[in-house]
């Protein structure tokens, strides 16, 4: 086992189809028109020395150790900006190349530090491998003069020399090994896109500088690593190598975070985790990373992690530490009770979103062949349940269309209450570049998220809607498709029943869904859904993206129908650059999905009241499968306050932080006899509970993710559980200790399961993915490489389906007593409920919940920046600070809900989707005031918290 070494081969790919035949030293390659002289050499097996190129980025040519001669031509051209010509003879190692080169590197270690062996890059230097490429052994020109190395010259002052900058938590810039190869201003300019570095200063004088010359904490750095990652030097080094040392072996894995699902190399000494590093042969991420999961990744070894199993009879006694056996024999024995006393459907369980699939299958099974029951739910019911639905109608499968390359070929982006800078960086950078090649931007959004206007990138159209209207403006943009006929005639009449979208195109042209009715309905200048609703019908390819701010509405499944809608009418479904793509959350939420999590359906999105998929199951499992649907997340509450529901098993999730109405979800926890958390740390669930398992992370496990492109992902283990057993050993040893006769030996055996159950993932094997690197589903004798565009012949369901969306008003309504509205999301540097990020240096940058408000709003209340205020709403009030922005609109806030301190979800109603009790997030009618301190909910809340929280320690032996 050792390190795995990715090949540099110096400029990025060209895509043309066209290829050229050239001769390197000899040696005859044939590649893609416009590739460089230095990528065909490298793909020929020829390395020619370089420091300013590297293939994440384009060629720049500013180093001059690249050079080469070729036939024909004068002078010693670089390699690196030099594209390759038919016929082509080139010399990549003549005597004069040789003597420019060690001249070259002469100058650049003239004005170096020669502290190798001490420096953190020692052996992953590439300035110290090139010197050795090019034969370097004197250096003629001294280190007297002007240099930036030493803090002092001849006991003067040197003002060219600078100090090392320790400001952001996870690496640090040390300027005096700077050699300006511009590596890491472009790579933050073209691979992340923040342009939050540059050259200042020319000549001699030139050096990089965060912003305008500030420290990196203070500049609009979001720490992405993409910096990092391109230096050739130690200029720019994670602290962690400085304090561990150099990796000696790497293993690639799957992120633990978003939706996105990026590939890292988790480098290694020992069974210490020195640093991860984006794998550029990852399909979701391309060889890029996000602050999380990037560095946030100390959340794994945190003092407050806990490792050993723990019980306890009531939830205001002390934690007690026990053994596994223990802890699930009396879980067991619990769960046995509470059926025999209260009925079969008195106890269910919640899969996790974080968890792998195998793991998440193993739950669901647990609680249908040991529960005997169908209540099974996921953190899918808060956030794109209705996506299920939604694309499931009108497609036929609830998932999203396209891959993420797709993006490469879109004309226009359109996005739909999600905010991808921050909720999915790593994908949100692949927009923007795109974007910056030339594509045009609808963003509907009642916030100015930071994509509407950034770096070189304006959206065209920005329609800051009111919250609760996405229906009615969705469907008046395809008012316009419609009655302007900009509409795909030929594409419905082949792939959609004309007849439904007669029908529906009848209901979308009536004048109440005009525009100018719509546009005074949701605060929307009329002309700009007009010119939106244009834009997206004829500017060629059009994809739409979309988040939880489309789904956690009353009318979510009803606003996800209206979107795929707008994609059938338009053609834009079927083929690279189009698409209907919802951004899932969190890592494996589409996976956590697919796996059989929803309490009316069996893996694969297949109901449980078929006969044939429960014959397959029944065969199996060897038991008698329920055929009727059991509870979904909010209902278990419910029948718990009613005294029907008794017990919950909860792996991986945060319910009591998550779910809306904070107060309902205690109230039924705590109206349980037998709630068992299986999770990392004592979370806010855990407060409420009696049982608690040790999990463990994604770096303890073997496993599989599926993001949001329906990417299945392996997830290697880098290290042995800290707890002791993986979580998929937990739940199989759970199920042991009620009497199933399970024995997986490996979660290979679990997704081989899976593969024969399931049939779009018939194909899939640890052994395949292996092989492919990583497929997506359908994935089967049908697909055998996996379905990277859905839909391109046909729809899944035959004919696309046209649905009528007509807007109905949410019951909460803003009023006198609460006359703003408030609406919630994510910020970049936490994820979720913040129970992992929250445990990292991440805090640095948001250590706080703060409530958004717009400066007309704050000053009718006299309020200024950064005073305490009061949140209330029907449900309940917290307090929290003020952030005065003109991001938000008058008359609505917004915050985020990552800190169980704010409790965000307090304030949150019982309004759901219609069709699948998506909560309603959104929308919530609020009043905002100052502020002396915490609201007496908060108070007694942190008191009942610490109170749960005790762990009994053992006492001293006599």
């Amino acid at each position: 086992m050792g390190l795995i070494q990715e090949i540099d081969y110096g400029t990025p790919a060209s895509t043309s189809e066209k290829q050229v035949t050239l001769t390197v030293d000899g040696f005859t390659v044939t590649v893609p028109e416009g590739t460089s002289i230095m990528r065909a050499s490298m793909e020929a097996g020829i390395a020619i020395p370089k420091l300013c190129a590297t293939d994440m980025v384009d060629a720049f040519g500013s180093c001059r150790l690249c050079l080469v001669e070729v036939d024909g031509r004068n002078g010693t051209p670089s390699s690196c900006t030099t594209p390759v010509a038919p016929g082509m003879v080139v010399h990549t190692q003549t005597g004069r190349l040789k003597d420019i080169r060690r001249g070259v590197m002469e100058l650049y270690i003239s004005d170096h530090p020669l502290d190798c062996l001490t420096c953190a890059a020692n052996g992953d230097c590439e300035l110290q491998t090139q010197a050795g490429v090019v034969g370097l052994r004197d250096v003629r020109y001294g280190y007297e003069g002007d240099n930036h190395v030493f803090k002092k010259n001849d006991g003067a002052e040197n003002f060219k020399w600078m100090a090392k900058d320790e400001s952001n938590p996870s690496f640090t810039y040390d300027p005096s090994k700077c050699i300006v190869c511009s590596r890491c201003v472009r790579a933050c300019e073209e691979v992340q896109g923040t342009f939050a570095l540059t050259i200042e200063g020319r000549g001699f004088e030139s050096r990089v500088s965060p912003g305008m010359h500030q420290l990196f904490i203070d500049s609009e750095c979001v720490s992405c690593g993409a910096c990092v990652q391109a230096c050739p030097t130690a200029t720019l080094s994670e602290k962690s190598v400085i304090k561990i040392g150099q990796p000696e072996h790497s293993v690639v894995t799957t992120c633990a975070y978003c939706g996105v699902g990026c590939s890292f190399k988790a480098e290694m000494r020992g069974d210490e985790l020195v640093r991860m590093v984006p794998y550029k042969d990852g399909k979701a991420n391309r060889g890029h990373s996000c602050v999380k999961g990037r560095f946030a990744y100390g959340y794994s070894t945190h003092k407050e992690r806990i490792l050993n199993p723990m019980i306890r009879e009531k939830v205001s006694d002390p934690w007690r530490e026990v053994s596994w056996q223990e802890a699930l024999t009396h879980t067991a024995n619990e769960f046995r009770r509470i059926q025999y006393q209260y009925g079969r459907t008195s106890i269910g369980g919640i899969t996790s979103s974080r968890c792998t699939n195998e793991e998440t299958y193993l739950v669901q099974k647990l609680i249908r062949q040991g529960f005997r029951n169908n209540n099974v739910d996921t953190c899918a019911r808060v956030c794109h349940s209705p996506t299920g639905y939604g694309l499931g109608q009108t497609f036929g499968t609830s998932a999203g269309t396209q891959d993420f390359d797709s993006i490469e070929q879109t004309d226009v982006v359109m996005i739909i209450g999600a905010n991808p800078t921050d909720a999915h960086p790593v994908f949100a950078s692949r927009i923007k570049k795109r974007l910056r090649k030339g594509a045009k931007l609808i963003v509907l959004d009642p916030r100015r998220t930071d994509i509407v206007r950034s770096a070189h990138i304006e959206a065209q159209h920005h329609l800051p809607l009111k919250p609760g209207t996405n229906v009615a403006v969705v469907t008046a943009l395809a008012h316009v498709i419609v009655t302007e006929g900009l509409f795909d005639e030929a594409f419905i009449r082949e792939r959609c029943d004309w007849d439904e979208f007669q029908d529906w195109a009848s209901f979308v042209a009536l004048p109440e869904n005009s525009p100018e009715v719509v546009g005074q309905l949701a605060n929307v200048d009329p002309e700009e859904i007009r010119s939106a609703a244009r834009l997206f019908a004829t500017g060629g390819n059009g994809a739409i993206y979309y988040g939880l701010g489309v789904t956690e509405h009353s009318q979510g499944s009803t606003t996800v129908i209206a979107i795929a809608n707008l994609a059938m009418a338009t053609g834009n479904i079927g083929r690279p650059g189009v698409g209907v793509n919802p951004l899932r959350g969190q890592n494996n939420v589409q996976g956590s999905c697919d796996m059989g999590s929803f309490p009316h359906e069996l893996p694969g999105y297949r109901h449980v009241s078929g006969d044939a998929v429960r014959d397959i199951y029944e065969s199996l499992w060897g038991v008698k499968l329920d055929d009727e649907p059991g509870l979904r997340i909010p209902n278990m509450l419910d029948a718990a306050v009613d005294g029907s529901f008794k017990g919950l098993y909860v792996q991986g999730e945060d319910i009591l932080q998550s779910d809306p109405d904070t107060k309902h979800v205690a109230a039924g926890l705590a109206a349980m006899e037998c709630v068992v958390v299986h999770d990392l740390f004592l979370n806010e669930t855990a407060n409420y509970a009696h049982v608690f398992l040790p999990g463990s992370t994604f770096l303890e496990k073997d496993g599989t993710f599926t993001n949001a492109e329906r990417r299945i992902n392996r997830v290697r283990k880098v290290m042995a559980p800290k707890n002791g057993l993986a979580d998929w050993e937990v739940t199989q040893k759970l199920a042991q200790a009620m009497g199933l006769a399970w024995n997986y030996q490996h979660p290979s055996e679990i997704i081989d399961e899976i593969a024969k159950t399931t049939p779009s993932f018939a194909k899939v094997s640890y052994d395949y993915l292996e092989k492919m690197g990583s497929v997506q589903w359908p994935c089967n004798e049908q697909a055998p490489e996996g379905t990277p565009i859905m839909h391109i012949s046909g729809f899944v369901r035959g004919k696309g389906k046209f649905i009528r969306t007509e807007y109905v008003a949410t019951d909460e309504r803003t009023g006198p007593r609460f006359p703003l509205l408030l609406t919630t999301g994510r910020i970049l540097s936490q994820y979720n409920v913040g129970a992992q990020t929250r445990r990292t240096d991440n805090v640095m940058w948001h250590s706080e919940d703060r409530l958004e408000i717009h400066p007309h709003d704050a000053e009718n209340r006299g309020l200024r920046d950064g005073d305490w205020v009061r949140l209330t709403s029907r449900s309940g009030e917290t307090t929290l600070r003020a952030l005065i922005t003109d991001k938000v609109s008058p008359g609505v806030v917004y915050t985020t809900f990552h800190h169980p301190d704010t409790q965000a979800n307090v304030i949150t109603t019982d309004f759901s989707d219609w069709a699948t009790n998506c909560p309603e997030y959104k929308v919530t009618a609020v009043q905002v005031g100052a502020s002396n301190g915490p609201s007496e909910w908060q108070r007694d809340y942190d008191e009942q918290a610490r109170n749960s929280r005790r762990i009994a320690t053992l006492e001293a032996a006599e």
